[in-house]
């Protein structure tokens, strides 16, 4: 118990001294759209290894460059957790930080986990909690010193699901957006995704979204694969092979589906890896996201 409480500590001074990490932003100042009263056990839970659970109050935190180092792009990051908990260490403020040494202004998203008991429709939650950190960015981009049209979104396992789905269903806002500012991702980078809902699905996450008795046209519009179109954002994406958790042919299926689309996108495989493994892969010594700044790099996207 010491041990996880010192290793807790030392990741908060890392997340908050190493870089300039902002006060957590809530989504809706003004009341959670599609929610119900949340029951009093209904309580947010953050563990040791900031691992999150039972989010009603969803929240998205900036994490800036250094001053003087700040290119003007700026990424929303999803983290995993078959929707059902929050992976937001190593695949939320950790990822954060290293987008902050290449100069890209970072916002880490906690959304809401999909349930009956404070969702009126929970299909939609995470999505529009999605939408609504890119339409945030996007408004305030001045304030963050942001280029309004260079905003992506990067999303991890069935992070990547919320991730892809926001890169494919923006055409159907789902939040108030009186002011008609576009939700549309400039780019997307999806690691170990979760893509489709059919056959290689994970059922874990296709079961805490849809519910157990999701009809064939629920699964369909959530088979990420099936929505792309030539308008969907250009695309990376990362995969192991013996990945025994979210199955490779979930990136096979959105890779082919992008190119067939003629939608500009990169996609590496590892031979081995598994899954969740985060920036860094034990298996390897590659390291994906030096190839993921050579791809930005390669667009535009990181130079001032």
């Amino acid at each position: 118990m010491i041990k996880n409480i010192l290793t807790a500590l030392i990741l908060t001074v890392t997340a908050t001294t190493a870089f300039s990490q902002e006060k957590p932003m809530p989504l809706y100042p003004n009341g959670v759209p599609n929610s119900k009263p949340t029951p009093a056990t209904y309580v947010e839970i953050i563990s040791d290894t900031f691992w999150i659970n039972n989010v009603s109050v969803p929240t998205l935190t900036a994490y800036v460059p250094e001053k003087g180092t700040a290119n003007g792009t700026a990424v929303v990051i999803c983290p995993g957790g078959s929707y059902s908990g929050l992976a937001s260490a190593h695949e939320g403020f950790q990822v954060a930080q290293a987008f902050n040494k290449m100069g890209v202004t970072a916002f880490v998203l906690k959304y809401r986990l999909p349930t009956d008991l404070i969702m009126v429709d929970k299909t939609i939650g995470p999505l529009q909690d999605a939408q609504r950190a890119i339409q945030m960015v996007r408004k305030d981009a001045a304030k963050w010193g942001v280029n309004p049209n260079r905003i992506g979104i990067m999303g991890f396992s069935a992070g990547g699901h919320l991730a892809s789905t926001e890169g494919t269903h923006f055409d159907k806002v789902v939040i108030d957006n009186k002011d008609n500012i576009s939700v549309r991702p400039d780019f997307m980078m999806l690691i170990y995704p979760v893509i489709t809902f059919g056959e290689k699905a994970h059922a874990g996450s296709r079961e805490n979204l849809l519910g157990k008795n999701a009809s064939q046209a629920q699964i369909d519009l959530y088979s990420n694969e099936k929505q792309v179109t030539a308008n969907t954002p250009p695309t990376f994406i990362i995969h192991a092979e013996d990945d025994d958790v979210v199955p490779v042919e979930n990136a096979l299926l959105m890779y082919d589906a992008l190119v067939k689309n003629k939608v500009k996108a990169e996609m590496h495989l590892y031979p081995a890896g598994g899954h969740g493994f985060g920036m860094f892969n034990s298996k390897s010594k590659g390291l994906w996201f030096e190839w993921l700044k050579v791809w930005m790099g390669d667009n535009g996207w990181l130079s001032k």
